[in-house]
Order: C-alpha cells, then structure tokens, then sequence
C-alpha cells in the first residue's frame, strides 16, 4: 500500500477514536489519535494475523499496553473488518465487549490492559513461549505509551527481554509528551529512552511517529534485527490531526469539545477495509505424549515440609503433563521448585528477582495454552498484587505457589513472613486458595490445580510437618477433612497449614482434661466448605479459628462469611498473628502469636468455662 494511503488509514483512526468517544460521552481519544499512524502502518504492512482464527498458532500478538487508547485498538479492528460500525458505536455501553479498556471479551485481545506498565511484562511472557516452547516465529508487538515508562514492572521486563535475547518483541513507544496531569518525565527528548533502553541491551530506532516512510521502515529493521529485542521510539502528538486539541494540556481523557467539526477538519469518516497479511502455516512443536501421574507417596509419621512436597509433586506433574510450566524468582532452592528444572529444564523459567515480571511471564504463557506455575516466598507476592489483579481482569488461568508463609519461619523475621497472602489471593475475582498441612495432601492439591480455572494460590510451609493422611486419600477442591470429632464435642477448632498439627495437640491435651473438641483441617479456604462448618456450628456451638497470618482476610473471615448470609450463626472466636513478629525459633513464634497448641487449648477451656489456673 502507498505511503500517502497509509496516511488516509491513519486518519480514517483518529476521526473513528473522535466518533466512538463522543458517543459513548467518555474515552481517550486524543491518546488514541497520537498512535494512528504508527497502528496503521503496523495493521497493513507488518502485523500477521488471521481475524477468523484468533487461536492460530502463527498469529502475531498485539498487545495494546496503554489500553486508555482503546479507541484505536476497535477502530483497527473495525477497519479489519472483525467488528462492524454498528457494534464500534456501542463504545462503552452496557453490555458491549469494546469496554473502556481492552479485556479478552474480544477474542482478539489476549490480556487486559489499562493497568499501565503491564503490556510488556506480558508481552516478555509470549515471546519466550514463542522461542523457546512453541518454537514458532510470531512477532509480538507492544504498543506502550510515554508515561508507562516510568513503571518499575516496565524495567523488570526490560532486562529480562534482553537477557533473554528476544529478538521476536518489538516495543513501539507512542512519545506523546503529555500524561493525564501534564508533560511527561521526559517529554520529546527520545535520546532519554533511547540511551536507557540501550544500556540494557535493547536495539533502538528513534523516529517521527508520524512519518509513514520512517514507521514502516522501523518495523522493516525491527523484523530484520536479531539477538536482542527492539524499541521503536516515536515522537507523536496527542491529539493529531485536530488544531484544538493538538499537543494541548488538559485534553486526556475526554471526549473531544466539538466533535462535528474535529471530524470536518481530520477529512470526515472513512469506511476503508484492508485485508491483513495472515500469518504463516505454523505447527507448534509441543510434545503431547503425557503418561499417567505417579503423584509422590510419603509414609504415615514421617515429618516433610509441605514446599518439598510441592517440588516433588510438581515434578511428577510434569511427567505427565508436557503443558505445565514453572517459573521461579530465584528461590527455586527454598519453594523446591528446583526438583522440576531439575527434570524439565527446557520448561523451566528463572524470572530472578523480579516478582512482577513472574506474574506477567505466567500470564503471557498461559495465553499461549501453557499451565504456569509461578513460585515464589509468599511475603513477596504482595509487589505483583496488580498483576494478579489483572490476571483476574483478563480471565487468565494460572497457578501460583507462595511457600515460607506465617510465623512458622522462625528466625528469618517478619520482612519474609508472608501474612497478608490469604487475604491477597481470597479478594481476587474467581480465585481458589488452597492451604494443605501435610505432604500427601500437598500433592494431591498440585496436581487438583492444573485442571483449575482462573486463578489459584497453594500457600507452602518452611518447616518439616508430620504425614497424617494417607497417600489414597482423596481432597476436593472446596473441601475440608474433619480429623476428630465426638458427640461431646463443645467446640469446633477450625485450622489449616501449620495450626492443623497445633490444633490436633491441643484436642489431645483437651481430652484429657475431658472436654471435647472437633477439629476440622480446612485445606481449601476459598471455596471453603460451608456444609461442614454449618453442621459443626450446629453441633457444637462455637468455633474457633487458627491461623499462621493477620487476623484480616484469612481463614477466620473466611468461615465467618458463611455465616454472615443468613440462618443462626455460631459464637467465632480468632487466633491470628496479631502483634508483630520478630527473630525467635518456629516454636516461639507459633507461641508469642497465640496460635500453638498451648493458646489453642487455652482459649477453649476459656470459651467451655472451664479455664484451669496454672
């Protein structure tokens, strides 16, 4: 197609961004309106992509990172024939998949974008599946707005790109100048991205992000450069096209003033349709010849932690299943993660020290229709908060597994106890949280998560727990195990993880004193079984829960939100970690938080009136 039009498709997308947003009275058409050209020109000339098979291996992937500029993502796809104008002017409206920010309600869009810095963490995730599982040589192109370049989760990704050499990414950086408040960090001076992009190993091509020739060369060399990804940076101006709007502050976000007369001035509507280049044949070279899980077996009484576990049975998984993935942030020694590089090497990803790009790497590849397990401490998975979030937002099916959580550490300190995860992962949209208290119940649950939706959490323990349950014993997923039980039963102890072992201790130390107590192991506490608690607070008339983490958002909420719909509630007692911890063993953590078996017995003689002075 000839350059001049080339142009006319850049302009058909700014009137087509200015038309969707004055309809829906909302959007971000002047952010759209500076990226046309360099979308155009990538639509017609560059992208491979077949809009009827969405799930073709050789398509490319097109990320729209700065998903505020959603007008011009349906605007391509509108001129790709994929909607129509009568469903591109439902913009926003209840009910229509083009929502304010892209979510794969679009069979195009992989991911949801709108959380900035996102894109090309993702992005990273698709093309290492690209090279190094799929083998197929799609490109993946992200197009990035200036501001995002300021999100640590941007340089995480960064590095990682290059160390990776992954010379099938391309980042196309719309430098617009101007932010929601204002002018960016940077503004126009493309030598600032440029000579920081470079130092971490990126090729890069400054050009003007309105100049058809030099865009479409940039993508030439892009496609051309090999060994180390590249980043088009583009001088463009927000608001294009429109002398009003062009270049002005105070313009993000909103619908364009004048509308009728913007779209006179950018040439009036256009209803071109182009035909995109597809992409070629492509058969991904994944091996499919699974055999039968042989989960691991451990012995009754043996003393394993439920992280060795973990490692064991993920790495049986993978016999098993030539799909599952695992992803480390350099601790693969701690969560035991290792057993499974040690075995599968080529499906095994070091993400370092970078827990946000863990998140996005899991995220890109499972779009690509691998079965991530992401593993990490469970403390450090509060800095990919947001990508979890978004995984939620996009749909995406992953696995993650935080071990070294709760006081139970021991010496290590607060800074490494995780103690906020349970109320993390139970807040997230559809998300399973799964917390098991010995090794054959561990991995049972591995092997329960890979043929789970959206997102799923198993919470680890550090140190060694004794093997209750046998090895043919069966965990559901929103089940619970009740370990003792009587019909003199006058509380019901609710634990999980670690506070399982404590409470079973603490009935045995209450038995003999004749009070009666049930204990009920509640291993999935989101969906949690509310059967069982119901009848054990019918039962028994009060609960108590046990918990390795913060009072808020953990097991304790979670058993008394089954209560808080309706019907008679039992009186609910919490142990929880409720001061701050410091350096002490396992054992004085457990007792200086008031969850070992000692406070547990404690408190229900409290709750049966029957406290004995020691």
């Amino acid at each position: 197609m000839r350059y001049d039009e080339l142009a006319e498709l850049g302009q058909q997308l700014r009137v087509d961004a200015v038309r969707a947003s004055d309809a829906a009275g909302s959007g971000h058409p002047t952010s759209s309106m500076s990226a046309a050209d360099l979308a155009a020109v990538l639509l017609v000339n560059h992208l491979r992509y077949d809009f009827n098979r969405p799930d073709h291996p050789g398509n490319d992937r097109l990320i729209l990172s700065k998903g505020h500029a959603s007008p011009l993502l349906y605007a391509l796809y509108r001129m790709a024939g994929a909607v129509d104008d009568e469903e591109f002017l439902t913009y926003r409206r209840l009910g229509s998949r083009l929502e304010g920010h892209p979510t794969p309600r679009l069979p195009w869009v992989d991911v949801a974008t709108g959380s900035l810095g996102q894109g090309l963490p993702v992005g990273v995730g698709m093309a290492l599946a690209g090279k190094r599982l799929d083998q197929v040589p799609y490109r993946v192109w992200v197009l990035s707005g200036d501001s995002e370049m300021s999100e640590g989760s941007v340089w995480e990704a960064v590095e990682h790109a290059s160390y990776e050499r992954l010379d099938n990414l391309t980042l196309i950086i719309d430098v617009n100048r101007l932010g929601q408040r204002g002018p960016t960090r940077h503004q126009w001076d493309l030598d600032a991205y440029a000579r920081r992009l470079e130092a971490f190993g990126w090729h890069t091509i400054a050009v003007g992000g309105h100049d058809i020739a030099a865009i479409d060369a940039a993508y030439a060399e892009a496609e051309s450069t090999t060994g180390q990804p590249t980043a088009i940076i583009a001088r463009t101006h927000k608001g294009r096209g429109v002398a009003a709007v062009e270049d002005q502050e105070g313009m993000h976000g909103k619908p364009l003033p004048d509308a009728d007369q913007a779209i006179e001035e950018l040439g009036g509507p256009r209803f071109i349709r182009v035909e995109v280049k597809p992409p070629p044949a492509a058969r991904v070279l994944r091996d499919t010849r699974g055999g039968n899980l042989e989960r691991p077996v451990f012995d009754l009484g043996d003393s394993v932690a439920t992280r060795t576990a973990f490692g064991k049975a993920i790495a049986a998984l993978g016999s098993a299943r030539p799909d599952i993935v695992v992803l480390d942030g350099e601790v693969g020694d701690s969560t035991r993660a290792e057993y499974f590089a040690k075995e599968y090497p080529d499906r095994y990803f070091e993400c370092y020290i970078a827990e946000q790009q863990l998140i996005a790497a899991a995220v890109g590849m499972q779009v690509r229709g691998y079965v991530p397990y992401a593993a990490t401490f469970a403390a450090f998975l509060t800095r990919a908060h947001d990508f979890i979030r978004m995984a939620a937002v996009s749909d995406a099916t992953l696995n993650i597994v935080g071990s070294h959580a709760g006081v139970a550490i021991g010496q290590d300190g607060p800074s490494q106890m995780g103690l906020e995860d349970l109320a993390l992962f139970r807040s997230v949209h559809g998300s399973t949280v799964l917390y098991p208290c010995d090794a054959n119940q561990t991995a049972h649950l591995v092997a329960a998560m890979a043929d789970q939706r959206h997102v799923s959490y198993l919470r680890t323990s550090r140190g060694d727990t004794p093997v209750i349950y046998g090895p043919g014993e069966e965990f559901r997923v929103g089940g619970c195990k009740v370990l003792r039980s009587g019909d003199r039963d006058r509380v019901t102890v609710v634990a999980a993880g670690v506070t399982v072992h404590e409470a079973l201790r603490a009935a045995t130390l209450l038995e003999q004193e004749g009070i009666g107590v049930r204990v009920i192991d509640l291993y999935s506490v989101k969906p949690v079984d509310t059967e069982t608690l119901r009848e054990a607070a019918d039962e028994t008339g009060c609960l108590l829960t046990v918990e390795d983490h913060h009072p808020e958002g953990g097991l304790g909420d979670a058993v008394a939100e089954t209560f808080a719909d309706g019907g008679p509630a039992p009186r609910l007692v919490r142990l929880a970690v409720r001061n701050m911890p410091a350096s002490a063993t396992p054992e004085e953590q457990l007792h200086e938080a008031g969850i070992d078996a000692e406070s547990i017995a404690a408190a229900v003689r409290l709750l049966v009136g029957q406290a004995v002075v020691r």
